[in-house]
């Protein structure tokens, strides 16, 4: 009767493994030992896979045989044991046909069909073994890409096999692409274009490759958060460095934490490691990021400057996260409390959540916690019996009549359970997998009017009933109750929530105007609990039901009030994070945009700052920004028999000083100012001049107007006049106005007031830096304002500076500004590459005398002889060089004259057609690549060199940038029309659309939902809402509230 079932068995078997049961039995052992070890290795990554692997249940059919398996069975099986010999000769052809699959793994890329016939997971396991040192190498290296691209893709890579060293190498290409959605910009693109024509096949290659990778992946959505990886460029161009081994060890003394400060930031940024190692390296030696871009780049693969400041974002984050560590530990040990697991938990904490965490129920001022007041009770030994030896725990020995908290067996019950669930919520192990449960579920937030604001509505309207008097008392709080009404009863899950919503939920919860709460559903609770008692926390031998029961209830009560607290607050702090993130970028992305809109240059400006009570105030500026003239006109007196007395003062003004462009600041009184100026055009009343005006924002100009900055640099003008001057200055050079005012000043972004002002403010600094150094600064006339935001000075050395330049005239070359006082080495390699030396301002400074070559060297003696405090100016030239006035930077002066010598040039010439064309023929001739081996320099180096030599004198690269619109007529609200197409200029973008100015007095909103991919250029498509300040659009009108004054846009498309 026995037999019968084990032939079925056997044939089962056969069909499975094509093995007889004989040899199963024989060697149970070995097969065991053979299937297990792949299982392992492709069960826990191959996720996708999971439900398929285990649906191989050999190892309980092998267990079929051992329940018969009585001693009487082997025996009758003794005399059939001649088919055992046969064992090789089944084993030695069925046995390699396993691992045979992985050799169709070459062809198996192309089609992929043949990746779900595989039956069994060895096969795959054992083709990830297969290759060579090399390919083992190459699948390290992905392993630690796709760590940090993401768990999914490298269960994907698994699951197809090693791909081939081409793919692998399309791979990290695809892995390391920059994060396109930001938008700093390039420098030079038009020039280099047409140098790089000519480059070689490894230069082109790579820029095919960076032009190709974006149309692959067209599917970026603008509904969706922004991407939070930030990627390199291209495959990695720089070399893998390490720290020098002093400097990691200070670091990791500095630190004293159990992680790897460049592990985990290369995790957290998602950039390589090697690259994180040169920005770490480069960061501690004092390098500014506006220097790292531009003349580090193949130190730091080429990263764009918001990803340097991510990175080292979150580098100060770990910084103050191991000093902060470092202090509770010494707060800990002060107070008595520290032990070597507490203090082991502590170092191992990677966020601030985390050390909150554990350390919160330690605070002084904290409330004593029930773990804590259980442990001082001497309850801890008895819940590590509970856990390892069950059945040696009695309750009733650790029972004290008369002491609180022990006094009955079920208060020492209690106890224990406490100290349980605080080890449960503190075990690394635990919290992981409750994470990973969390994941996998639909949690939502969800937001609700708050009793305490519905009752303050109830009682407003009530006092408004009574008396409007009693209402206006409290009009505005009523307002803000009114603006949160889309979050009245609002839910949705967490990983859709848009960053404009978690700021104005957590905007009205501060109000308490809104009660906010994270759902997190019921079956986590159960699932959790569950493996909690089944596996983490499972005794070790036999417990009674009553212990059971004991860690049962200590597994709820973890759940409920520690852990789940816990996960609602890392999921509002994390949505915050995310969301000010976001925020913080806007504001850059705006200001940048903001920063660089093209000057108007060449010609006399009339700024207009409107107004009613005080007049529209006037300021002419010549084509440098001096103030020409001011005065004041009157709008209420256009009514009045003297009107005609405006209009002619207006005409004397703009003959006199030859004005065709006016400026009118956005203010009060805006429309009217427009409507004056427009009927005097269409009047032809300022003939013979074509006379045009434009709209700029005044955000910020009242506030300059009264500051200190401008009180010293227009002492004699009235605070009004001033602000007609700002108005003026924005358009004639945007940002060396805009630097004087406070970006958050400025009225772009959203939320500004609900993000972290320090880091809002790191960030703004950052990007006016970025900017200012891009664009690089006229030594010898910029601000001492604009002076300061140069990489590497600041306000005491922009201070110096401009006192040198006073008492010594103007600098003739950059090695000049190592007299002036506080330069050191390392302040002048960052700034010098971004201080021009404009041979024409020389030229303008000396009267129109200035001469040019080597006798320049004569008429600078004397200048240059006037020794400043402390400074030597034995070895500085006193003559002009050319290469002062280009982008390259001093320490490659000598790359650039063999450069030029390899071309025949000489610097004289810097700019020239001619010159241009020498270096176009070299490039083509010999390549970029070939030609930095020749002069033992970079390939960067050398594009950067050749891009200062062909540039023309004066190249500005806000020149590819929008200018000021100028216009002659004027649109009303009332003349729109639903489906009117028009033209108009992007005046703010925030995190639900972009606001347009279209010419009628108030911004259209294009919501981001009509903001669609096929709607944009190719290079703006990865950008999120992909249009900033200053962009020319084509939109058409979806719907007019004059009441409400809105008006809703759809984006027809981009103006280039």
């Amino acid at each position: 009767m026995n037999r019968r079932p084990r032939t079925k068995v056997v044939e089962y078997t056969e069909e499975e493994t094509d093995l007889s049961f004989s040899q199963i039995g024989s060697s149970e052992e070995d097969e065991i030992e053979e299937w297990r070890p792949p299982e392992a290795k492709v069960k826990i990554p191959a996720k996708p896979k999971e439900p398929k692997v285990p649906k191989t249940p050999k190892e309980p059919k092998p267990r079929a045989p051992r329940k018969p398996a009585v001693p009487k069975e082997p025996k009758p099986r003794a005399p059939r044991k001649p088919a055992v010999p046969k064992e090789p000769k089944p084993r030695a052809p069925r046995k390699p046909a396993v691992p045979k699959e992985p050799k169709p793994r070459a062809p198996r890329k192309p089609p992929a069909t043949k990746v779900p016939k595989e039956p069994g997971a060895a096969t795959v396991t054992e083709v990830l073994k297969e290759p060579g040192a090399a390919t083992v190498t190459g699948k390290k290296r992905k392993k630690t890409d796709e760590e940090v691209q993401g768990e999914e893709d490298d269960e994907g890579g698994r699951q197809t096999g090693a791909p081939p060293e081409g793919d692998r190498a399309g791979e990290e290409q695809h892995s390391n692409r920059m994060k396109e959605e930001r938008v700093s910009f390039t420098l030079s693109e038009a020039p280099r274009q047409g140098v790089r024509a000519g480059e070689s096949s490894s230069g082109l290659a790579l820029k095919a490759t960076k032009k190709e990778e974006p149309s692959e992946e067209e599917d970026f959505t603008f509904d969706m958060p922004s991407p939070k990886k930030q990627k390199c460029s291209g495959t990695p161009q720089g070399q893998s460095s390490a720290l020098p081994s002093s400097t990691a060890a200070v670091l990791k003394n500095e630190l004293n934490m159990n992680w790897d400060l460049i592990e985990v930031l290369s995790t957290l940024t998602c950039v390589q490691r090697w690259v994180c190692v040169n920005i770490v390296k480069l960061l501690r030696e004092e390098n500014t990021v506006p220097f790292m871009v531009r003349y580090r780049k193949e130190m730091i693969n080429h990263m764009d400057a918001d990803a340097v400041r991510d990175v080292q974002l979150v580098l100060d984050e770990l910084c103050a996260l191991a000093k902060k560590t470092q202090s509770v530990i010494q707060t800990l040990n002060k107070d008595g409390i520290l032990t070597s697991e507490l203090e082991h938990n502590l170092r191992s904490c990677r966020s601030a959540d985390e050390l909150d965490h554990v350390y919160s129920p330690y605070k002084k001022g904290s409330k004593l916690s029930k773990a804590r007041r259980a442990r001082e009770l001497g309850l801890e030994d008895a819940t590590l019996l509970l856990l390892d030896k069950p059945h040696t725990l009695d309750l009733r020995g650790w029972v004290k009549p008369g002491t609180e908290g022990l006094s009955s067996v079920e208060e020492v019950s209690t106890g224990v359970e406490q100290i349980l669930a605080d080890m449960i919520a503190k075990d690394p192990e635990t919290l992981t997998y409750v994470r990973r449960l969390c994941e996998n579920s639909y949690v939502t937030i969800q937001s609700s009017v708050s009793r305490s604001a519905v009752k303050e509505q109830s009682q407003k309207q009530a006092q408004g009933q009574a008396g409007p008097a009693a209402y206006n008392n409290k009009n505005t709080a009523a307002k803000d109750f009114d603006k949160f009404h889309l979050y009245h009863d609002f839910t949705c899950n967490v990983q859709r929530i848009q960053p404009h919503q978690t700021l104005a939920i957590n905007r009205g919860e501060s109000l308490k105007i809104l009660t906010v709460k994270v759902n997190i559903p019921d079956r986590v609770r159960t699932d959790f609990i569950g493996w909690c008692i089944r596996n983490r926390w499972r005794t070790k031998t036999f417990a009674t039901v009553e212990q059971n029961k004991m860690i049962e209830n200590a597994v709820e009560d973890s759940y409920k009030r520690l852990i789940l607290p816990l996960l609602t607050r890392s999921y509002r702090s994390k949505l915050t994070a995310a969301a000010e993130k976001e925020s913080i970028a806007m504001f850059v992305r705006n200001l940048r945009q903001r920063l660089l809109v093209c000057p108007v240059r060449g010609c006399v400006i009339l700024g207009v700052d409107p107004g009613f009570r005080h007049g529209c105030k006037l300021a002419v500026l010549s084509p440098t920004s001096q103030i020409l003239h001011t005065d004041v006109v009157y709008l209420d007196s256009m009514h009045r028999p003297g009107q005609q007395s405006v209009a002619d003062k207006l005409r004397h003004l703009m003959i006199k000083f030859s004005c065709s462009k006016v400026v009118i600041g956005n203010g009060t009184a805006c429309r009217e100012t427009e409507s004056l100026f427009a009927d005097l055009i269409s009047r032809h009343h300022f003939q013979p001049l074509d006379v045009s005006y434009c709209i700029t924002s005044e955000a910020g100009a009242s506030i300059y107007s009264v500051s200190a900055e401008a009180v010293k640099e227009m002492p004699d003008l009235d605070p009004n006049l001033r602000s007609a001057v700002s108005i003026g200055r924005r358009v004639q050079d945007p940002m060396a106005e805009l630097v004087k005012i406070d970006p958050k000043s400025l009225g772009i972004g959203t939320y500004q007031h609900d993000v972290s002002s320090g880091a809002l403010k790191a960030a703004l600094d950052g990007v006016v830096q970025e900017c200012v150094s891009f664009v690089g600064v006229d030594i010898n006339i910029c601000s001492e304002i604009l002076m300061r935001h140069v990489s590497g000075l600041n306000a005491g050395r922009a201070r110096s500076i401009a006192e040198w330049r006073e008492q010594s005239g103007p600098f003739l070359n950059r090695e000049q500004l190592k007299l002036v006082k506080g330069m050191g080495p390392k302040s002048y390699q960052q700034c010098a590459g971004f201080i021009r030396i404009n041979p024409l301002t020389l030229h303008s400074l000396s009267g129109g005398t200035w001469p040019s070559g080597p006798a320049a060297a004569v008429v600078a003696e004397k200048p240059a002889a006037k020794k400043t405090k402390g400074k030597a100016n034995a070895n500085i030239p006193s003559c002009p060089n050319p290469l002062d006035q280009t982008c390259i930077h001093p320490e490659s002066y000598h790359i650039a004259q063999s450069f030029l010598s390899l071309v025949g040039d000489s610097v004289d010439h810097i700019g020239s057609v001619e010159l241009r064309r020498r270096v176009e023929s070299q490039v083509k001739a010999s390549g970029v690549d070939e030609l930095a081996r020749t002069l033992d320099t970079s390939p960067e180096t050398l594009k950067l060199i050749i891009d200062g030599l062909t540039q023309p004198p004066g190249f500005d690269i806000r020149q590819g940038f929008e200018q000021a619109d100028f216009k002659r007529g004027v649109v009303s609200m009332s003349d729109l029309r639903v489906g009117a197409v028009l033209t108009g200029r992007v005046d703010n973008a925030t995190l639900f659309g972009a606001f347009v100015d279209i010419g009628v007095g108030r911004a259209g909103l294009i919501h981001k939902s009509n903001i669609t991919a096929n709607k944009l250029p190719e290079d703006s498509r990865r950008r999120s809402l992909a249009l900033g300040p200053g962009e020319r659009v084509e939109v058409r009108v979806l719907n007019v509230d004059a009441q409400r004054g809105r008006i809703g846009l759809d984006l027809i498309r981009v103006l280039r």
